[in-house]
C-alpha cells in the first residue's frame, strides 16, 4: 500500500502529477473526458468512471494510454455507495493509492418549479450533491486513514464541480441549482475538515461546451480558439490537482476560455439593530421596508456580477 507524506518545501510552480493516482467521474466524453486527458497528460494514472461501457469510454481510455499513462473504467451511477465504493477499490488495486478526486458527472432536468416533478428533483439531487458527497467521503475516509498511519498529512486533492446556476438560481433549474448550491457548501465544508490530513478541497463553476450544455451555447466558432472548449477547464483542473496548488484550499473559481475567476465570499449588504431588546412588529416593518423602498427590486443574494465576467 503506497503512502505519501507531504515532506520538503513546497513547490509554487510544481504542476507535475507524475505517479499519482486520480479518479474522474463521467468522464467518457465531455468536460470529464477532457479533465482525464489533462490529468494523464501531467503524469496522473486516470480511473475513468461513467454509467456504462460504450465507444466513448473506449476512445477516452485509449487517448488516455496514448499519453503514455495509465488508465482503468469503472462502470456505475455515481449516486450509488457501489461506485464510490469500486473506484476507491480500483485506485488501490490497480496503481497502489489515491491522490486526487474529479467529481464531475452530472445531468439535467429542466423545467420550471411549477413544473418540476418528484422524480425530476431526486434524479439530480442524487447524481450531483449525493454523487459528490459519496466520493467525497470515501476519499476523505481513505486519506484521513493513511495519514493516520504516516503520523503525518498525505498528498489529496478534490476537485468538485459546482455551477454559477448555484449562485444565480436560474428560473428554470431549480433542482440543478439547489444541487450546485450544496457542491458548493459541501466542498468549503471538507476543505474544512480534510485540510489538516493534508488534502485541498475546492469547486469550480465551467462554461463548457458539451453534449449537457449543447442547448445552451451557440455553435462552436470556425477556425479560432474555441472559447467554450472544456480543455479550457481542464488546464484549470490539473493544476488544483498539482502540488503548485498547495496553498488553494476552500476556494470557488468560474472559469472558461481564457478567464479565471476566484469569487469571494458572501458580504452583509446592510445590519439592521433593533433600538431594544428586541424588534418591535412594527419597527421590523418600517425598517426593512423603508430600507427596500430604495433599493434596485431586481438586486437579490445571488451573485449578480457574475453577468459582468462574460
Amino acid at each position: 500500500m503506497r503512502t505519501r507524506s507531504r515532506v520538503g518545501p513546497v513547490s509554487d510552480t510544481d504542476t507535475s502529477l507524475a505517479g499519482r493516482v486520480a479518479i474522474v467521474t463521467g468522464a467518457g466524453a465531455g468536460l470529464g473526458k477532457a479533465e482525464a486527458l489533462a490529468l494523464a497528460g501531467a503524469g496522473a494514472s486516470v480511473v475513468v468512471n461513467d454509467l456504462a461501457e460504450s465507444d466513448a469510454v473506449t476512445e477516452t481510455l485509449e487517448q488516455i494510454r496514448a499519453l503514455g499513462a495509465k488508465a482503468e473504467f469503472v462502470a456505475g451511477s455515481v449516486a450509488e455507495r457501489s461506485t464510490a465504493d469500486a473506484l476507491i477499490a480500483a485506485a488501490e488495486e490497480s496503481f497502489g493509492g489515491l491522490d486526487i478526486v474529479v467529481n464531475n458527472a452530472g445531468i439535467t432536468r429542466d423545467k420550471m418549479l411549477f413544473n418540476l416533478s418528484d422524480d425530476d428533483w431526486d434524479a439530480v439531487l442524487a447524481v450531483h450533491l449525493r454523487g459528490h458527497f459519496l466520493l467525497t467521503r470515501n476519499a476523505g475516509a481513505y486519506w484521513r486513514a493513511r495519514s493516520k498511519e504516516a503520523g503525518a498529512p498525505v498528498y489529496g486533492r478534490i476537485v468538485n464541480t459546482s455551477s454559477e446556476a448555484g449562485l444565480l438560481g436560474p428560473a428554470g433549474q431549480a433542482n440543478y441549482a439547489a444541487a450546485k448550491a450544496g457542491i458548493t457548501a459541501l466542498t468549503l465544508s471538507a476543505s474544512r475538515a480534510l485540510e489538516r490530513v493534508g488534502v485541498r478541497a475546492n469547486a469550480i463553476c465551467p462554461r463548457a461546451r458539451t453534449a449537457m450544455t449543447e442547448q445552451v451555447f451557440s455553435a462552436a466558432p470556425e477556425d479560432e480558439v474555441d472559447p467554450l472548449s472544456p480543455e479550457h477547464v481542464a488546464r484549470l483542473v490539473a493544476y488544483l490537482a498539482s502540488p503548485a496548488a498547495e496553498r488553494v484550499n476552500g476556494q470557488v473559481f468560474v472559469v472558461y476560455g481564457p478567464m479565471v475567476a476566484l469569487m469571494a465570499a458572501p458580504e452583509v449588504e446592510q445590519r439592521f439593530d433593533a433600538a431594544g431588546a428586541q424588534w418591535s412588529d412594527d419597527d421590523l416593518a418600517t425598517t426593512l421596508t423603508g430600507y427596500f423602498a430604495g433599493r434596485d427590486e431586481g438586486r437579490t443574494f445571488s451573485a449578480t456580477a457574475l453577468h459582468e465576467l462574460g
